[in-house]
């Protein structure tokens, strides 16, 4: 094969599998908060336990969740000398300070409070711990403010000049606050709430049907579905003014994620068809009338550019084609299941109890809905810059190694057979977690009884267990 293609693959494979993590961990931040700050306005003691043991289990899923993420991003990162070294050499004036500064702010800032929050509950006091769950939800999405910054500069660059060959910033306001960067970080902070959302809904299901977390799961299960029920909508609007944003910068990526061979004015929306790269045209297609044009420029006869226009500067269509109806498929879906979920969670009385068992099947199916979502919609973006890594400045096999395929190829195959391994160990510790029996009311600190002069304190570890 190819080795640029190889190359691309390898890529791929890692950020497929690092965004998982930071997907979870920056909503997961700002939910614990949440749950710490109900934990300490509650006043009814069984009310209180509910909410510590929800705080103790998700504080479980956290950990995991950024410790995979921080390892896969550091694998992640080394990609860009070993496959890309061009690309620094071309754009790491840009690029390296960005990245830098996503270290020294947001990473420092979540490393540095994050062992206070694992391990501080009954050590510190209750406003510093609240503190510390605060800056670590901060840090992880000042984290993803710096990256998206990089990410959607590379799609839409602005502020820069180019100098024997190398990029230098004009600007930093404007390489920062680039077209395209609003909308793709609110379509990211969107996307992480409701990965978060469907996970809790999807595990506190789990644990009603296994009957644990009994005190815990109902109260979680309903803010998962209430997250969920009011972040779609917003996901749809941002989604959409991101839609306009890109067809004005970026229209061969619209192309390709519609279809469209030939400029058009009342382009029909393709529910299905098989684009094919060759004869350049569609098979098999099925379509709305008029309906893309009114999607993507809200008028019925807008007008959308063709790939023909584009020559062979457009990205691939089949993966396009299909990643963006997955994408909007399983939000669709997402949409259904939590209005469907919240309007009948309300109309039990938000007893789980009175829940019909097939609402919760379907809520533990959906656990990992997200992931599909955004490793779809994530696919949409980086595979629609192709053939550029800097759209429109620096195309991709410019900046690509010299490392011969084999090698690629081997290591490719060690990445997926690794990351296949611990996304299954992932999945595995969580359903082991969600299956365990809550802690009983005795575990809050609040209400520990006090210890004897001389007696040897229970050390309290994170999970809530006792050594």
């Amino acid at each position: 094969m190819d080795p640029i293609l190889l190359a691309r693959m390898q890529f791929a494979a890692n950020i497929t599998f690092h965004i998982l993590f930071p997907t979870i961990s920056i909503g997961m931040g700002w939910l614990l908060l949440f749950f710490r700050w109900r934990y300490l306005a509650s006043a009814k003691p069984v009310v209180r336990q509910a909410w510590l043991n929800a705080y103790r289990f998700w504080t479980k899923v956290f950990a995991l969740t950024f410790a995979l993420g921080v390892v896969s991003g550091i694998t992640m990162s080394f990609q860009f000398g070993t496959n890309w070294p061009g690309f620094m050499e071309t754009v790491g004036n840009i690029a390296g300070p960005l990245l830098a500064y996503e270290v020294l702010t947001a990473f420092f800032l979540e490393a540095g409070f994050l062992g206070v929050m694992l391990f501080g509950h009954g050590k510190v006091s209750e406003r510093v711990h609240l503190m510390s769950t605060f800056f670590v939800a901060f840090g992880t999405t000042l984290s993803a403010f710096w990256i998206l910054a990089l990410n959607s500069w590379m799609q839409t660059p602005q502020g820069y000049e180019i100098v024997n060959g190398e990029f230098h910033v004009k600007s930093w306001a404007e390489v920062i606050f680039n077209p395209s960067f609003p909308y793709r970080l609110a379509h990211m902070l969107l996307a992480s709430a409701l990965t978060c959302a469907f996970l809790l809904a999807g595990l506190s299901a789990w644990q009603l049907l296994k009957g644990t977390g009994q005190l815990s799961a109902p109260r979680v299960l309903r803010v998962g579905l209430t997250l969920a029920a009011a972040a779609i909508p917003l996901q749809i609007a941002v989604g959409d003014m991101h839609g306009l944003n890109t067809l004005r910068h970026q229209p061969q990526k619209i192309a390709a994620m519609e279809g469209v061979w030939d400029t058009e004015r009342g382009a029909p929306l393709l529910l299905f068809a098989i684009p094919d790269e060759t004869l350049r045209t569609n098979h098999a297609s099925v379509g709305v009338p008029k309906l893309a044009s009114l999607i993507l420029t809200h008028r019925l006869d807008g007008e959308i550019r063709g790939l023909n226009t584009f020559r062979d500067a457009h990205p691939p269509v089949l993966p396009m084609f299909f990643a963006f109806r997955v994408m909007v498929g399983v939000g669709v879906l997402m949409l259904a299941a939590s209005w469907l979920g919240w309007w009948l969670y309300r109309r039990a009385g938000w007893q789980p109890q009175h829940l019909p068992r097939a609402l919760l099947w379907g809520l533990a199916g959906m656990t990992f809905s997200g992931w599909i979502a955004t490793v779809a919609g994530w696919y949409v973006t980086e595979v629609g810059r192709q053939p550029f890594i800097v759209h429109g400045l620096v195309r991709t096999a410019d900046v690509a190694s010299s490392v011969p395929a084999p090698h690629i190829a081997l290591t490719l195959s060690l990445f997926v057979s690794v990351y296949l391994a611990l996304i299954v160990a992932y999945v595995s510790v969580l359903k082991y977690l969600a299956e365990k029996p809550e802690e009983t009311p005795a575990s809050d600190p609040a209400q520990q009884p006090s210890i004897p002069s001389g007696a040897i304190p229970p050390r309290i570890l994170p999970t809530g267990s006792t050594s």
